[in-house]
């Protein structure tokens, strides 16, 4: 049977290695999170260089690029004045305004009616 020392003895060991396995196990873990985070800073400065090589190469030539099919993708604000139509128009009957509406969408918008409705 055991006594109250070994008993205490018994638990200490045991919260001691416990500990001891908690600080090797977090710094281990510490230690791979870090070289994880060095490479994808490593991976994204790698990226961020050679997207600005190429955008700087490929604004050279689309400065110097005038036809029909160059594209403005690096450029958003350029590309939004070369769209054809870019808003929606209103429609012209009542044929097209029903068929662009969905089988969903009711064809005359809710009114409430006005007044007391508790009466």
């Amino acid at each position: 049977m055991n006594t109250v020392k070994s008993f205490w003895i018994g638990w200490g060991a045991l919260i001691i290695a416990g500990g001891g396995a908690y600080y090797y196990a977090k710094r281990d873990i510490d230690a791979s999170r870090r070289e994880k985070f060095r490479k994808l800073q490593h991976q994204q400065q790698l990226n961020a260089s050679l997207e600005y090589d190429a955008r700087a190469g490929s604004e050279n030539q689309h400065l110097h690029s005038h036809g029909p099919d160059h594209d403005l993708a690096f450029a958003p604000s350029k590309e939004a004045t070369t769209d054809p139509a870019p808003t929606r128009h209103e429609p012209d009957t009542d044929g097209q305004r029903v068929m662009e509406k969905s089988k969903y969408e009711a064809a005359v918008p809710y009114r409430s009616r006005k007044g007391d409705r508790f009466s």
